[in-house]
């Protein structure tokens, strides 16, 4: 679709997470410059425009509202007026309201521009020591021992590096479910207070990190970045399909060839596959 002529932008501006000072100029350019700021708490909001002397408009724009808030932005960007959506802190939409207003004003033909800046999921990443090439964004994992415990069970195969929001009063129960999940050894980091007084970051396997929070209760206060190593999966694993078809050959060929034959159909090493062969022939 075709952008609308004449009509205003809805600017997606990213604000710090912590420090003040991440701000970008382009960013104080464009909250100073736009006819309305959207917030998700206009009172947070002011604070920050406060400190960097912005006076400008701005109107309460969160998930309970959204909806009816998404027309009356959609009218003023066709009446030519310049809007910057801006969440709590950092980057709007990242598990932040906003992703039905851009949809809607996308829809429209109205131009979504970009202003980016501070994202907590990214710096976390960033300094975890886990890879990155791939990784998945999970946002908040559920409140709920059970339901986390199930989220946790669906992702136990994941190879990326898996990244969730949580709150750190429930990390304790949330490492807990971790290592009931996922198992004791799953390398995982603790991303809490970025870019404040009192960052913290710590790695270690999930049943370290466990005794460390119970040792320490200032690690559960805050804002907190949870990333998980993605499973490794074993190279020499052997499935349960290549074990039938292996019991099925050597029942009527010798371990060697038995092996050979496997090995060719699943394109593993034959000698991975010689141990349970002659199991299987005893």
């Amino acid at each position: 679709m075709h952008e609308q002529a004449n009509a205003g932008t809805l600017y997606i501006v990213a604000t710090p997470i912590g420090n003040l000072a991440d701000i970008s100029q382009r960013a104080l350019d464009t909250l100073a410059q736009v006819d309305i700021i959207a917030c998700e708490d206009t009172r947070h909001t002011q604070k920050l425009l406060s400190a960097f002397s912005i006076k400008n408009k701005t109107l309460s724009m969160h998930d309970h509202n959204e909806r009816q808030r998404q027309e009356y932005i959609a009218e003023l960007l066709q009446q030519g007026k310049n809007i910057a959506l801006v969440s709590d802190a950092g980057t709007p939409l990242i598990s932040d309201p906003g992703f039905h207003l851009v949809r809607h004003c996308r829809s429209l033909g109205l131009k979504v521009s970009p202003v980016p800046g501070a994202c907590a999921a990214i710096s976390a990443l960033s300094v975890a020591g886990l890879p990155t090439d791939r990784f998945t964004f999970e946002g908040f994992l559920p409140s709920k021992s059970g339901a986390r415990q199930s989220t946790l069970s669906e992702l136990a195969d994941e190879t990326r590096t898996m990244v969730f929001y949580d709150a750190p009063r429930r990390a304790i129960d949330t490492v807990e479910d971790i290592v009931k999940t996922l198992g004791g050894q799953r390398y995982v980091v603790i991303a809490r207070e970025l870019t404040k007084t009192f960052e913290t970051i710590h790695s270690d396997t999930a049943e370290n990190l466990l005794a460390w929070l119970q040792q320490d209760p200032n690690q559960l206060k805050g804002e907190m970045v949870l990333i998980i190593e993605g499973h490794k999966v074993d190279p020499n694993a052997i499935s349960p399909q290549i074990l039938a078809t292996l019991e099925l050959l050597v029942k009527e060929l010798p371990p060697k060839k038995a092996c050979a034959i496997a090995a060719s159909i699943y394109g593993v090493k034959k000698n991975t596959l010689y141990e349970m062969a002659l199991s299987f022939k005893r």
